[in-house]
């Protein structure tokens, strides 16, 4: 960490002008502690003022100078803005090796860390409430179909064990599934529309310790990613919730990298009437050509269909499919992100 020979991989080395602003943005001491709390989560203004005890027009002046230099990148969620030291871009990699070199036992830092921990309890306790709010519904209906061991099995066997450079997992609902597969990932992002469950999902991905896992929430039929980017893109029960499921794949298929995979994983048709109109359950199931349909629509090839059904000893269980499709572009070698691009 403290080697004076230290010099960035030419990967990583940036234009003169983005050092100089990303020294002149962090060479500061609150933007400095800062940044490093940022590269530990995301965080909203009125947080950092709870951590740092300073205003809030200060602390908000603070991150502009940080966002303008590259080296945080923010995001909205309903009413709230949300802050993360940077990820991509020409000064992320420079931020990582500003916060690199901190000693963790510097006594500011400590301190500041102590607080966070405070505001991640806050937040655990808010999201405990709106879990236990919704956990009787999301009981119901797993009790309907068959364990959720099975599926995910079934998922990571579907996916495979080779790494993904990124993933993205839309309706993330709370997190579970980028709690399973964001491992495989140097990157992961999850978007959800309802920020009750993007802290739920907050929650869980800090509990793994998932620094490399990343909420957005955002309308599946508008995604708020970046294009033609993701290697694997994810949607776990949620066409059935969906007016237009056509609609919401080829926005999952935009936002694939050539040769990227899309994997659905959805009822098979079923005719539990109570899912509809108690749960808002807007289809009853997907037959196995409807989604390979909608895959040949967007342009993307089905690769596999798999059904999962129920076992003997399961009963009525409703069954479940899952579908695996690919980008038909040619694919281009894609350039690795480095354990440093995404620590």
């Amino acid at each position: 960490m403290n080697d004076p020979n230290f010099s960035l991989p030419l990967s990583e080395q940036a234009p003169f002008e983005v050092v100089l602003a990303a020294l002149s943005a962090a060479g500061e001491a609150t933007r400095l502690r800062l940044l490093a709390l940022l590269a530990e989560a995301e965080l909203t203004v009125t947080e950092l003022v709870m951590i740092l005890g300073q205003s809030q027009p200060r602390i908000s002046r603070h991150l502009k100078l940080l966002t303008e230099a590259g080296l945080v990148e923010r995001h909205r969620e309903g009413a709230w803005a949300f802050f993360l030291m940077a990820q991509n871009g020409p000064a992320a990699g420079f931020a990582r090796d500003i916060i690199a070199r901190l000693s963790p036992g510097d006594a500011n830092l400590l301190a500041d860390r102590a607080r966070l921990s405070e505001v991640r309890q806050a937040r655990a306790a808010q999201a405990a409430r709106y879990f236990d709010a919704q956990a009787a519904n999301w009981d119901e209906v797993r009790a309907m179909h068959i364990p959720e061991e099975r599926v995910e099995a079934a998922i990571c066997e579907a996916i495979g064990t080779k790494p993904v450079n990124a993933l993205l997992d839309l309706g993330t609902g709370a997190g579970r599934m980028l709690e399973l597969l964001a491992p495989l990932a140097a990157r992961a992002v999850g978007v959800d529309q309802s920020p009750g469950m993007l802290s739920v999902a907050r929650v869980r991905l800090e509990r793994a310790g998932l620094r490399n896992a990343q909420l957005r929430q955002g309308d599946i039929y508008a995604l708020p990613v970046e294009p033609n980017f993701y290697d694997l893109v994810v949607m776990h029960q949620v066409l059935h919730y969906l007016d237009d499921p056509l609609r919401a794949i080829r926005e999952a298929a935009r936002a694939l990298r050539a040769g990227g995979q899309l994997i659905v994983v959805d009822f098979a048709p079923h005719g539990e009437e109570n899912l509809r109109t108690v749960h808002a359950h807007r289809r009853l199931g997907f037959g196995p050509d409807e989604v390979a349909a909608f895959f040949e629509t967007v342009g993307l090839e089905l690769i596999s269909r798999r059904d999962l059904v129920p076992a003997p000893s399961e009963g009525g269980k409703l069954a479940v499919s899952i579908w695996l499709g690919r980008d038909r572009r040619l694919i281009a070698d894609p350039v690795p992100l480095t354990a440093r691009e995404v620590a």
